[in-house]
Parts: structure tokens; sequence; C-alpha cells
């Protein structure tokens, strides 16, 4: 399969080294001297530092010609370069089936990718999807066993694809829920701040689980009420995703929480980090979506409460420590 991995960021260059052992892989960025840079040292090594990319993987700044001839394009951009990078796909004149990786809600509409595809790319429609899951891209890079969701509105489409992307080490599982893959993988991104701001005060394993958990009861509300299914977010895109990036280091947005529990300013902490941790421009979409459809969200809004109102960290947490008795699941 010849495959466009649009995004040279760690996960798109995760995806690119790993798919690259099966398939025909273009990967893009649209930075010609990043271009320039990784061909020259077959190494990223500005997002996923340490992990050679094969020869037979080729790099372009030059969006037709990752485009010409592909079957698939692999969208792997952060929520907010979704848009321009769907548009920069129309203006080439080139029709492909797409899939995107991005997670998180767009920041000046609340929408989730889905509802951007469907705005600024509607002429390929139903033939796209979205590829989501509990996924480090180190770990992936190295070939290391992982399992993601591809969801589609068209059976037959996801199915197709995740039978040709599907390896022993990148398990790929299909799926018709849009709407709860993406919100899955959206929301976790909040919980999993809350979860590094517990950690990083020193609260312990157990004030974690407790958080993680209920967490996950904040994604499947508001999930269910956006329309997506139960069963996903008992799934890899829901608790599996959660899980991951709430205890595992390799989370940027659980840094981000460690970070903020230390006390640093979240301008520092963005720049220290250097990647994009899509929780801290989520927080705020979620936190409204779950106003607007009457839906209680008190992690989200503890997290909002420290990300843009300045309110301390420890302060934010004391306060979801101390609400009001209530059964556990209503």
């Amino acid at each position: 399969m010849r495959i466009a991995v649009l995004g040279a960021g760690a996960w798109g260059s995760a995806l690119a080294i790993s798919l690259s052992a099966r398939h025909q892989i273009r990967l893009w960025t649209k930075d010609p001297d990043h271009a320039i840079e990784i061909d020259k040292h077959r190494i990223n090594q500005s997002f996923l530092p340490g992990h050679v990319l094969p020869e037979s993987l080729q790099i372009t700044a030059v969006l037709n010609e990752a485009l010409d001839g592909v079957d698939l394009a692999l969208i792997v951009v952060p929520i907010v370069g979704l848009r321009e990078t769907l548009r920069a796909i129309v203006a080439s004149k080139i029709k492909v089936p797409v899939i995107w990786g991005c997670k998180g809600f767009e920041s000046e509409s609340s929408k989730l990718p889905h509802q951007v595809v469907e705005e600024e790319y509607s002429d390929i429609l139903p033939y796209c999807g979205v590829l989501s899951g509990p996924s480090f891209a180190e770990e992936v890079a190295q070939g290391l066993p992982t399992a993601l969701t591809l969801a589609s509105k068209d059976a037959d489409f996801s199915s197709k694809v995740a039978s040709e992307l599907h390896s022993p080490r990148l398990r790929i599982y299909t799926s018709q829920d849009v709407i709860g893959v993406e919100t899955g993988g959206a929301i976790k991104n909040v919980i999993t701040i809350a979860a590094g701001i517990s950690d990083g005060i020193g609260f312990g394993h157990n004030a974690r689980a407790a958080l993680i958990t209920r967490g996950l009861m904040e994604i499947t509300r508001l999930g269910l009420g956006l329309g997506g299914s139960m069963k996903t977010f008992m799934g890899l895109a829901g608790v599996g995703d959660l899980i991951l990036t709430s205890t595992g280091d390799l989370s940027r947005n659980r840094q981000v929480g460690l970070m903020l529990a230390d006390g640093k300013s979240l301008h520092d902490i963005l720049n220290e980090l250097g990647h994009v941790a899509e929780g801290v421009h989520t927080a705020r979409s979620v936190l409204q979506l779950g106003n607007r459809l009457h839906i209680e969200m008190p992690i989200t809004q503890a997290v909002c409460s420290i990300l843009h109102e300045g309110v301390p960290a420890r302060n934010a947490v004391e306060v979801l420590l101390n609400r009001e008795q209530k059964t556990e699941i209503y």
C-alpha cells in the first residue's frame, strides 16, 4: 500500500517507521528545512531522536509530491493544524481517502476532528476514519506491541484499511463509533493532566486510581452526550488510552500535570516540553461542551481553573476532595 503520512512530529514519524516495513511510505512536513534535516540525517532529531528512519522512507515538504499516486493519507498533525492540512489537500486537487490521528477538539469551534473533515473534505466521505488508542510514539518506533482502533462510519472501508495496516506488533481493531473514539482520545488528555497533578503533589496510588476511575465517568458521560457508544469507552480508545497516558511518564499531558504541581507556570511548562500537549488546549472546549449539555465535569473544571484561572494546583485538588458525598454511578 502507498501511504502519505502528513505530519512529521513524533507520532507521524513513529507510524512512518512502523508502517515502512510493509508499505511504501512518504513522510511530509510543511517545513522545508525540517524535511532537509530529516532526509540528511535519517533521524527526526526535533521530535523523535534516536530512531533511524528506513532508507525506503521518502521525506518531502511538497504536499503534491507526498500525495501523488498514494492509496491513503494518514494525517498526524496536532488538531490545531487539521483544518489547514485538509484545505491544502483540497487545493492540491488530489482526491485520496484520509485517516487522522490527531486528538482533541478544535479550540475555536469546539468541534471534533470528523466534523472538521466533514466541513473541509466532504467530497471523499465516507472513505475516511480516525486512528486512536493507547500508544506512545517512542514505543511504536521501537517496534514494541501496540493496539489501536480504526473507526469509520463505513465498515467496509475500516475493515479493508485495518487489514492492510495490521501487523503482529501494530494490531488494528475496527469500529464504526467515530464520535466515541474521538471523544475518548480527546477528554483523556484533560484527565491525565489531573492525574499528573495528583502524583506531583504526592497523593499516592490510591488517589490516582480514584481519579482515573472518576475521570472515566466524565469521559463516558460527555461521550454518550455527544453520541458515542458505552462499549467504546470501555475499550482501547477509552479506558485503555486513559490508563496509559495517566500512568506512563512518556505522556506529555502527564508531564504538564507533574510540573504544575511543582509550581511551574504554564508558559514555562510548554516551552520546556517543546511538543504539543493537547489536554491544555482541549480542557476549555471539554468544559464548555459539558456545560452546554448540562453534564457535570468536576475534574475538567478543576483542570481548567488551574490552567486558565491561575488557581494553585493543590487548592484545586482540595476542592475536588471536599466535594459532597454521593452515589458512585450516576
